[in-house]
């Protein structure tokens, strides 16, 4: 019997569940719950996916600033043009002090020299696609032990020499380790100058050569207004002093104008041949290949990194009166000064050697900085000078991303192929 009991039992309350009177309830019911499932379903997938959307594009814009600081550019990288971005606020800047910094000539400090607005010293440059890293210097001085770093070129060039050895000098405790090896002081009237860290045993040396080639006096029996010539197929002649060094940069281009050249009565000369006609871009070029056969005869690219830095772009109101405004701030637009026949020249060149040359393309990101200039800051302020640069100030920016190079590589790397 009991067993008939739970057989009837359980057959009346599978009637009374499919009973009229309870199947509309009984679904409702179920209903409502499905939807309460699904909408908190639907809920949680929205919160989770809105968390996704927000949080991956941070984390993931975090691991690459994080990477970007602290990994070093690639100048072979099609991914970072280095020379393509903007100037920048860092209050981080300037790096160092140049009144502490017996390596800096008087003419270029100024604010020693009376300036009053410093928000010059302020800027960085920063590429559009990469970053330029922070460098630690002990390590540079690390890297640079027993080394020869020597500058080829004009007085920007010496600017540029004098920036690195200021930079340098901050990551040292005994600053009188320091010192010019001759014992001379820095001035534009010395052919050379070479500063020894003697604590780490390297120099770093500056050559003014500030057409590359061979000036000599003008040959017999030639035009009266032919005064001196340039010997466009003979590199200078102090050349072979920068040939057994580790890292080699170059610059030419401040010189190459007509006041400086045929006002001064200086023409030029192919092997016995006067070139009275020549035209300045042309003999530029000419000068060009003389030096692009010269290192890729003398250099030896497994020990040397060479270098070569394009135009540094002027920002005269007036050259022939020789007036300039140095403003407050950079400019908002280049003017068509990020553009140079002599940067173009350069890259033709380099572009055709076998020994590996990398291309500090400056002319761009140096166009806007018509706010650096020494302008009437200097140890002579009667003349206005919108050619050079304050420091600390450009050049800074320059030797920066030449240690990037270095530092972001174990040797000589292929030619920097940016066209600008």
């Amino acid at each position: 019997m009991s067993g008939f009991n739970r057989s009837v039992s359980f057959k009346q309350r599978a009637a009374s569940i499919g009973s009229p009177r309870f199947s509309w309830k009984t679904w409702v019911s179920l209903l409502f719950c499905v939807l309460i499932v699904i909408g908190s379903l639907v809920s949680f997938f929205f919160v989770i996916g809105c968390g996704y959307l927000y949080v991956l594009p941070n984390l993931s814009h975090t691991f690459h600033d994080h990477e970007d600081r602290f990994s070093n550019f690639s100048g072979s990288d099609d991914t970072c043009d280095v020379f393509d971005g903007n100037w920048v606020l860092d209050d981080s800047y300037p790096l160092y002090n140049a009144s502490e910094c017996p390596f800096v000539e008087q003419g270029f400090n100024c604010l020693d020299n009376g300036r009053m607005d410093n928000d010059y010293i302020n800027w960085r440059w920063k590429p559009n696609n990469c970053v330029i890293p922070r460098v630690n210097m002990q390590r540079v001085l690390e890297m640079l032990r027993n080394k020869r770093v020597v500058f080829v070129g004009d007085s920007m060039s010496r600017t540029q020499w004098e920036s690195l050895i200021c930079l340098l000098m901050t990551g040292l405790e005994d600053k009188n380790s320091v010192y010019e090896i001759n014992g001379n002081k820095i001035t534009k009237q010395i052919r050379f100058l070479g500063v020894r860290f003697g604590s780490f045993n390297f120099t770093i040396e500056f050559y003014r050569s500030v057409f590359l080639v061979q000036h000599y006096w003008a040959p017999k029996h030639v035009p009266k207004r032919v005064r001196s010539t340039l010997k466009l197929d003979k590199l200078d002649d102090i050349s072979e002093e920068w040939i057994d060094s580790d890292v080699l940069i170059f610059n030419s281009g401040q010189w190459w104008v007509p006041g400086k050249l045929f006002r001064m009565g200086c023409y030029f000369q192919v092997g016995n041949s006067l070139k009275l006609g020549m035209p300045i871009d042309s003999a530029f070029r000419t000068t060009l290949n003389t030096w692009a056969s010269w290192v890729e005869s003398k250099i030896n690219p497994k020990r040397t990194r060479v270098f070569f830095r394009t135009f540094e772009p002027s920002h005269w109101r007036n050259l022939t009166l020789w007036q300039c405004n140095v403003t407050k701030f950079p400019l908002l637009e280049a003017g068509g000064k990020d553009y140079s026949p002599f940067s173009d020249a350069v890259f033709e060149v380099v572009n055709n050697m076998t020994v590996p040359v990398t291309v500090l393309h400056i002319t761009p990101m140096s166009a806007y900085r018509s706010d650096a200039h020494v302008g009437t800051w200097s140890d002579r302020p009667s003349l206005s000078d919108c050619s050079h640069w304050c420091l600390p100030g450009v050049p800074d920016m320059w030797n920066e991303i030449v240690i990037s190079y270095l530092l972001g590589s174990n040797g000589p790397a292929s030619t920097s192929a940016s066209t600008g």
